[in-house]
Order: C-alpha cells, then structure tokens, then sequence
C-alpha cells in the first residue's frame, strides 16, 4: 500500500469516491469493479494493483487526492484538459468541481497574449491566499501551471515567490504523475521537454461537460510556419501530425456517447500530414494556395488532411464536422469541394487574416499578399455557396501605421465575416518579432484602432446575418439560453449562436411523438431578427442533419 504519512493524500481510484464520500461505511461490491490505483512499488502510468487493496484502502477510509482543473485561453488548451484529466484519472486521483475541495489545483494556461498571463498571475494571487487560509489538519495545497505558460516560463513561475509546486509544458503531460510525487514531499516539481513526436495518440482524452453536445478532438500539435509575432512554435514546439487511425477511434467513441459536433484541433490543423501508413510516405508534397509561399519547404509524404476529412465524416452522418485554425495557405481544392460535397462538413471557414495590409503582411511572416488573401476568399465563396467566414486580427503590430490600420478596416468591410476574433497585439519573447522588430505602437493608438477594428467587424457581421432572417436554419440544440430558461440556445451550421422559445414541437420524419428540444436535437428554426453575434427565430420542428440536407 502507499504510504501515508500525516497528513498526505494518496492517490483512490475516483470510481470509490461517490460511495467513501458518504461517510455511510456501506459499501457494495458492484461500485469497486473494475478499479485501478497504483502499485506501492511504482508511480508510473500504467501500473496497477488489485480491487482488494483498493477496498482496504476505502474501508480505512484513508482519503483522496482531489483535483481541480481549470482552463484558459482556446480550444487546444480545453483538449488538453482533458487530456490531463485522463491521465490522473487512470492513475487513481479524483475530480473536484470546488476548489474548496481540492488537494491539487492545476491551471492549463495560455501565453498567446500578454493578458491572457497575467490572468495567470491574478489567480495564483488568489490561490496564494487560500493556501496561507488552509486548515492544518490537511495536507498543504499544491498548485500547478501546465501548458503554454509553463513552457514559456518555467524559471519566473518556480521563483516568483513561490507559488508554484508543479510546473508541466504542452509534452510532458504524462510526467503529470511523478511530478506530483516530488510536489507531495514539498519539493518543486517541473518537465517543460518539448518533443518531437508527442500527440497523446494513445490517450482518450475524458470529456471535461458529461453529456455534452460538441467536443474537441486534437489532430495534431505545433506549428512550423514561424510567423513573427508567434509564439506558439515556441510553447508547443514542431508540427506533428496524429495517426488518422488513433483520430477515427476517438471520433467513434464520441459518437458512440451521443456527441453530435466534434472540432478537429491544431495550431496548423489543415497542414495535417500522417506518416504512420508505410504506403503513403512517398506521396508528393500538396501545393499551396494560390499566391501563397511559406518560411519552411512543404514536407512530402503522408496522409493529408482531404483524407482525414474525407474519413472523418464518413463516420456519423448525424454528426457536424468542423476544424480549426488553419491556414490560408493550405486549402487545396479537394478540401473545398469536400466541403460543398458532404452534408455533415459544415460550410463555415476559419480564414485567418491577421491584417489587411500587405506590407504587414510582410513583417509578420504571413507568406500572403492582401491580393492573395482576397482571391483565396472569392474561390472559396465560388466554392462553398452560403459559406460562413470567421477571422483573426492583430492591430497595433510593429510599424504598423495608420494607412495600414486603415487597409485591414477596409478588409473587414470588404469580405464581411460572420465571426471575427480581435487583439490589440502585444510583443512575445522568443518570437522573430521580439529580436528583429520594435515594438513602437503607442498602448492608446492600439487600444483607438482595436475599437474601430471592433466597430467595423460588428456592423458588418450584423448586415451579413440581416440577410439569414426569414431563411429556416437547422440548429443543433446545446442546452438552455443563458438569459432565460424559457428560450434555447444552438448554433447553425455556420457557428453562429441561434436563441428560440422552448416550445412543444412536431418530429419533421413523425418517428417521435410531438415533445420539446432536448440538447443534441436537431431543430429546424426560422429566423426573425439578427444581430452582430446571435440569431433569433421561432422552431419549426424538430428533424436530423441527414433529412435536412436532402430537402435542402
């Protein structure tokens, strides 16, 4: 058995948790199979001992080590929790959604925007009291920053007055249990290894919101394109791309659960490039966009993401595929007219374009011109018809002077995107930027600009939306609105938020009794009004994505 030396919290498989937690000392044998916990002799992943010690161990009523997890920044990071959730998981601690409650406090962070940061900061202040306020009868909390952030900063978290226990980069999740090991003795821990071919391939990451709707599902980590401003290459090293057939699983088992969106994740995502088939590592190496070029040579061999896509949507017809970021150099032809073509393949496009000028362009390392990024949208638009554009932006990068601003407002104004993400840009170290270009954007003249860049966007995304009302849109139902529990919130098909009473509606294939929208329905909505960010309409009727698109 573990030792458990005063006050110390060993690791109890999270299926016993419900039945220790309440203290009745009745225990039913159905609730202890099948369990894993560590063997005494090893804290590495993956070894294991029997239900018999574990019920020792339950029966003592020895207690938990209990996490709370907490994520920041985007989609890859809220991946990774999971990722991280199914490693501690499987090597025996429990889940805490109190913080009150936790033993361990583990912060998945960002470190794309100097804010996003000192979010970072601002809480460990806070978590810095509520140790200091922590009963001695417990063990001391333990706080761990995982993620871009820990990579980036590994040496100011550990020293910066001590906050920190555990500090873990994007690869060194695994690490996860032995590091809390060292943390546990009062030692600061800390593995910020990048790597080379870690993808976590193996691991079925656990969905953080249990019967949830949507998911994320990671296809590949890093990125090669080294632009300037960047600091993600960084903070989560080289390309390198998941097995597809590692990718399916995960995809079946989420469809299996009743999941009814799933996002395919990467920083590059549509540079996706699978190695792992013997046969396919001669393939030629895909052209670019049209008018596009790229820091790094295109890489031969593998399996592309036209190919995932292609198997990916193949697998649930009454499942939505969606995926980002990519970049606007990789959209081949095939990609697009997968996407006009399959039904589950939403018709909505991140098109990053970071500025509209291409002088910026230039300094930023994009690899495009304005020229270039504007084409790429009309084919993609003759492509897709009724697609769905969404966008990032950077105001205030280095040199960038007011007729530059003034290019990338006018890109807004010209291709009108549906949704739009906006940063006043703020310097990381590391990056190209921070070595060869200066920083000279006054904080108010990029705080002046990022609020025209706001304005502009929202009177545009309004006059684009205006044009979806009086159309009927199928609407995948997430849960109730957060405004009112008498309306329900979804998204169509171009990730635009959908807001409708939650009425009693028919079934469009009469195979269910009349009933209302539960979350993961399919309900087909007619629009009556439009604003920059959300739809609002009246529900017709319930129905499927399959019988949607054919009476498309």
């Amino acid at each position: 058995m573990l030792r458990c030396r005063a006050h110390s919290f060993p690791r109890v498989c999270p299926l016993v948790y419900p039945v220790w937690a309440t203290g009745a000392g009745i225990f039913c044998a159905a609730f202890l199979t099948p369990l894993v916990a560590l063997k005494a002799s090893s804290r590495r992943a993956g070894d294991r001992m029997g239900c018999g010690q574990e019920l020792d161990r339950v029966l003592h009523h020895m207690p938990f080590v209990a996490v709370y997890l907490e994520t920041y920044g985007c989609q890859m990071n809220v991946n990774d929790t999971e990722i991280v959730w199914a490693i501690l998981q499987k090597n025996g601690y429990a889940r805490t959604k109190k913080l009150d409650e936790a033993d361990v406090v583990l912060l998945v962070t960002c470190s794309v925007r100097e804010k996003a940061e000192q979010a970072i900061w601002n809480r460990l202040q806070h978590l810095r009291a509520l140790k200091a306020r922590r009963r001695p009868a417990r063990a001391a909390l333990r706080i761990g920053i995982l993620g871009c952030m820990a990579e980036r900063l590994k040496e100011e978290i550990l020293h910066r007055e001590k906050l920190v226990d555990v500090v873990a980069g994007p690869d060194a999740y695994r690490d996860l249990p032995r590091l809390l090991a060292v943390a546990e003795s009062g030692q600061q821990a800390a593995n910020v290894l990048l790597s080379l071919d870690e993808t976590y391939a193996d691991i079925l990451p656990v969905q953080t919101a249990a019967g949830g709707t949507t998911a994320f599902v990671s296809i590949m980590r890093g990125c090669d394109n080294m632009c300037s401003y960047c600091i993600v290459p960084f903070t989560r090293g080289r390309e390198r791309s998941r097995p597809i057939a590692s990718i399916l699983q995960e995809v079946r088992m989420l469809s299996d659960q009743g999941v009814k969106e799933v996002t395919l994740l990467g920083q590059n995502v549509n540079s996706f490039r699978d190695l792992s088939e013997v046969q396919f590592q001669s393939v030629a190496a895909p052209g670019l966009s049209r008018g596009f070029s790229t820091v790094y040579k295109a890489k031969p061999g593998g399996l592309r993401f036209s190919h995932l896509l292609d198997q990916v949507s193949r697998i649930d017809p009454e499942m939505r595929i969606r995926f980002t970021s990519p970049h606007p150099k990789d959209f081949p032809d095939e990609v697009l007219q997968l996407i006009q073509e399959r039904h589950n393949i939403c018709k909505q496009l991140h098109l990053p374009a970071q500025s509209g000028s291409t002088r910026v362009l230039e300094a930023m390392r994009r690899g495009y011109t304005r020229e270039a990024y504007l084409e790429l949208v009309h084919h993609v638009r003759d492509s897709i018809p009724g697609v769905s554009l969404s966008s990032d932006f950077i105001t205030g990068f280095c040199g960038e002077t007011e007729e530059d601003h003034q290019q990338t407002v006018s890109l807004l104004r010209e291709v009108r995107y549906n949704i739009g993400f906006l940063f006043a840009y703020s310097m990381r170290q590391k990056t190209r930027a921070h070595h060869r270009l200066q920083d000279d954007v006054p904080a108010d003249v990029k705080k002046r600009r990022l609020e025209q860049l706001i304005a502009t966007f929202r009177e545009e995304a309004a006059r684009a939306n205006a044009a979806l009302v009086g159309q009927a849109q199928l609407v995948l139902v997430e849960g109730p609105s957060k405004r009112s529990a008498s309306e329900l919130c979804g998204r169509n098909d171009g990730n635009i938020k959908v807001i409708f009473p939650d009425a009693e509606l028919e079934d469009a294939a009469e195979s269910r009794a009349p009933g209302r929208a539960q979350p993961g329905d399919y309900v087909m909505v007619k629009v009556t009004s439009a604003s920059s960010q959300t739809l609002r309409g009246v529900p017709l009727c319930r129905t499927t994505l399959s019988r949607a698109a054919a009476a498309h």
